[in-house]
């Protein structure tokens, strides 16, 4: 049973829930992601993604100025690093999230797995493909 650890990415930044949008967008470029956690705390309060941005921000009229407090998503759904990929994956799918923060046992923030990590990497590409047809479905 392969684990979700061998497939997350490990280059994992957070932001803080008084950072500025554009600060995040930035560094969403920059980086080529398009999660970030928001720490408050040394704690994981929520998340802002690329479509926080565009819906919540851009698509009301806020400025580059805002605060990611103000537009990120509040609380947050993780898995362990041990967890199975399928029981990651089905998480995903019952939370209908695209990009999952990784916590090892002492909760510390280790790595973030995307739906497309699936994809790539396992070789099991009909979790994959179930995570993606669920986690598309209207709510």
């Amino acid at each position: 049973m392969q684990k979700v650890k061998e497939l997350m990415s490990q280059d994992v930044q957070v932001t803080s829930p008084d950072a500025t949008i554009q600060d995040v967008a930035q560094k969403m470029l920059k980086g080529n992601f398009g999660m970030m956690p928001v720490e408050e705390n040394d704690r994981m309060i929520g998340s802002i993604s690329d479509r926080d941005i565009a819906i919540r921000a851009v698509a009301t009229g806020k400025d580059l100025n805002t605060k990611v407090r103000e537009v990120m998503t509040e609380g947050i759904v993780w898995a362990y690093e041990d967890d199975s990929v399928a029981d990651v994956a089905k998480l995903m799918s019952e939370h209908q999230i695209r990009r999952m923060p990784i916590v090892n046992t002492s909760k510390r923030l280790v790595g973030i797995v995307a739906l497309g990590d699936f994809a790539i990497e396992t070789a099991d590409i009909k979790v994959a493909g179930e995570a993606l047809c669920e986690i598309s479905q209207p709510s």
